[in-house]
């Protein structure tokens, strides 16, 4: 495994314990941390003023945000574009919740955001199906939501979803796995998964999404070991993988996040007779593909800057607007963000996109 991959894995394991959607505009961005694009701690907002008459300022708009604890390097990138975001307009004033995991806690803090009468809610549930009643709660209550990402049960409690492309992910990262072992010349090869919580309809997703990209090239998954989201929980999968597959052509890892752990475990095996493609879009990973010295090749996006698209949306909800460059006069019911492929040859033009794990 190449130094550049050990250092930055040195850097990470410490922390065990403890294409942007503008609403009808175009993308301005702003280091978080930092402005330099080759620093690897750089953490980028998305962000985006609107075009036409929907940059103008209109009539003042109270949002509410409620998202899970920002423990993970995309939920914190989530709650960091929304807030950037809604400091672009200058007739918003975000409410936003403080992030938990405890489904009854992110319920009530959405409970006390309805009574305090907000104009428009944004929110990503902890759990889409236990969130779904307090949604329809505000929907009722004639408050519109914006469900992001995590999708509740009903489409009643929500007037617009707006999320990532799981089954396009798994498809993209199938498609370039199939397309690299071609151009290599490899036969019958060994295709290695390691997806997040298997018991999430996302992962169910992106790995059917997968299965169908390989299967249309005559290829299939071979060894799968779940992991969940977390650096020690990617660690483990990859370690429990590896001993259990003495050979493997190529690896899909679901998560960028949990994709630090994979990284160590593939370099405490000191196995590198495979490439591997990520999951979401971090820097982290972004800077190993274009370094081209770890196995790290490609990673396919899952943009967090779908907040920013979310609070531009929650906006001109709440005013009666439509995106410009729709005939329609109202927003859309879904949208869903497509999954581009990051490789060398592009790893530019993501940089700027890239958030810290």
């Amino acid at each position: 495994m190449a130094q550049r991959s050990g250092m930055m894995l040195g850097r990470r394991r410490f922390l065990i314990g403890g294409a942007a959607f503008g609403a009808a505009g175009a993308a301005v961005l702003a280091g978080c941390t930092s402005n330099d694009e080759s620093s690897p701690q750089t953490s980028a907002v998305a962000t985006a003023a609107g075009g036409g008459d929907n940059a103008e300022p209109g009539p003042p708009v109270t949002i509410g945000f409620s998202a899970p604890a920002a423990d993970h390097g995309w939920i914190g990138a989530i709650t960091t574009n929304a807030r950037a975001q809604a400091d672009v307009h200058s007739d918003v004033t975000l409410r936003p919740t403080e992030g938990t995991n405890d489904l009854n806690l992110q319920i009530s803090q959405v409970e006390t955001l309805i009574n305090d009468g907000v104009d428009v809610l944004v929110i990503l549930p902890h759990d889409g199906a236990a969130l779904t009643e307090v949604a329809r709660q505000a929907m009722d209550a004639g408050i519109p939501v914006i469900n992001l990402d995590r999708i509740f049960d009903s489409p009643l409690a929500y007037r617009t979803w707006i999320g990532g492309d799981n089954y396009g992910m798994g498809v993209a990262a199938g498609n370039f796995i199939a397309a690299r072992l071609r151009e290599n010349g490899v036969t019958d090869p060994v295709i290695a998964e390691i997806p997040g919580i298997d018991s999430l309809p996302l992962t169910q997703e992106r790995s059917q999404g997968f299965r169908d990209a390989l299967a249309s090239a005559g290829l299939r998954v071979g060894p799968r070991v779940p992991a969940e989201f977390t650096i020690e929980s990617g660690e483990r999968a990859a370690a429990n993988l590896l001993q259990a597959a003495p050979r493997i052509d190529a690896i899909w890892n679901h998560d960028d996040d949990q994709g630090l752990g994979v990284l160590s475990a593939i370099e405490a095996a000191g196995r590198d007779e495979f490439f591997m493609v990520g999951g979401a879009g971090s820097r982290d990973m972004m800077d190993l593909i274009k370094s081209d010295e770890s196995v790290v090749k490609a990673t396919v996006t899952y943009p967090p800057s779908m907040a920013s698209s979310a609070i531009n949306l929650a906006r001109l909800v709440a005013q009666g607007r439509t995106l410009s460059d729709l005939v329609e006069n109202d927003i859309p019911s879904s949208i869903t963000i497509a999954s581009a492929t990051i490789t060398k040859d592009n790893v530019d033009q993501y940089l700027k996109f890239g958030f810290a794990s």
